[in-house]
């Protein structure tokens, strides 16, 4: 299993993580058997956005003894209500559901305080100017929680998030189909079939940005959605074709800021298929050829960072290199940080002699050749 860091908060998380759904409605005996197989695999992220509270005290008792190993992403503000689950700004409800949370999960701190589901700006200006913000920001204090975090699949929401400086993490939609669709507050719009009626062209820029802006800032993405609930590894997926999960896993693993993807495995051996990506061939991850061949969908122009350019006769990574091209480019600048990481390269943009060998190779059509320019005259080398 390979780890990243989450963003600024120093935490080493798999790059496969467990989405909670595979925890619901089991048996003491097999959540055991899931963290059993996680600790196994060296998968050590868990996103906890069910409040049900038999998952939670069974995922308690299974993780008795080994707490330390792994890293907890639950919910705040997602509590449970006459046998169901409910979303709530309540404070005083938010409060009860936290102490609940960590009485029955056997422990007395979350690493990720996620602030969960906002999808409206009106919400998330509520929540930051209000007392959910507050009481997270004293849990932090407190040593309750690790980070701050919030769950959204509207980039424009993310954005305003990201800027505010108040979250550390982000837990968002990323798949190669919502990616084209542009912001709004009904998430619902993102699976809709008149959605993907007509022709789509190229990444939505707000999502381009939101990832490249938290891979400037530091705020760490934890993915959710990557299969879409299933429906991109279907005939009936909206972009056309039925992907694979590698080529989805590996979509979402190569955006800016993202450090570890929750998959949704509601069984062990789905789970064992998703870690066994981290020893997959690369033509088994690879999505450009697929992605090239979705029917009224490009991405004609855009670089995926899929890495088809390679290999480059004077050794430069042109994928790395591009994508903090467009990190400086979504800046207006280069910030520092951008600035150390691309002088660590072995080779940099201005070793290219402009053979073409890269654009050949290209299934998008990207001038990479003038990528490089661009690069060798922003960064100087």
């Amino acid at each position: 299993m390979n780890y990243r860091t989450l963003g600024r908060t120093g935490l080493k998380v798999s790059e496969i993580g467990m989405g909670c759904e595979g925890l619901e409605g089991k048996s003491l005996d097999q959540v055991q058997e899931f963290v059993d197989k996680m600790e196994a695999l060296g998968i050590n992220c868990i996103d906890l956005y069910s409040p049900n509270p038999e998952m939670r005290s069974n995922l308690g008792k299974a993780l008795a003894g080994r707490r330390d190993k792994f890293v907890l992403q639950s919910h705040l503000c997602s509590i449970w209500e006459n046998g169901q689950y409910l979303r709530t700004r309540d404070i005083a409800k938010v409060k009860a559901a936290f102490a609940d949370m960590l009485s029955r999960l056997n422990t007395d701190f979350i690493d990720i305080g996620m602030i969960h589901y906002s999808d409206a700006l009106a919400d998330w200006q509520k929540i930051a100017n209000g007392p959910v913000m507050a009481y997270a920001q004293e849990l932090k204090a407190a040593g309750k929680i690790g980070c701050i975090g919030l769950s959204s699949h509207n980039p424009e929401v993310a954005q305003a998030a990201v800027d505010s400086g108040l979250i550390d993490v982000l837990m968002f939609s990323v798949n190669p189909c919502y990616d084209l669709q542009p912001a709004g507050e009904n998430v619902e719009q993102l699976w809709a079939e008149n959605a993907y009626e007509n022709p789509l062209v190229n990444m939505d820029p707000q999502r381009q940005t939101l990832y490249e802006s938290c891979q400037r800032q530091g705020v760490g993405i934890t993915v959710m959605k990557a299969f879409g609930g299933g429906n991109l590894l279907s005939q009936y997926s909206p972009a056309g074709v039925a992907l694979t999960p590698f080529q989805c896993l590996h979509y979402a693993l190569t955006r800016p800021g993202v450090a570890s993807v929750m998959a949704g495995a509601r069984t062990v051996e789905e789970l064992v298929q998703c870690a066994a990506y981290e020893q997959a061939p690369d033509y088994e991850k690879d999505y450009a050829d697929a992605f090239a061949a979705m029917p009224k969908i490009s991405w004609k122009g855009h670089c995926m960072y899929c890495g088809h350019c390679a290999p480059c006769p004077q050794g430069i990574d042109v994928a790395s290199v591009t994508k903090f091209l467009n990190l400086a480019r979504a800046q207006g600048q280069v910030p520092e940080t951008v600035r150390e990481h691309y002088a660590l390269f072995p080779r940099h943009a201005g070793a290219c002699v402009a053979c073409g060998s890269c654009e050949k190779r290209c299934p998008f059509s990207v001038s990479v050749i003038e990528n490089m320019r661009q690069a060798a005259e922003i960064f100087g080398r």
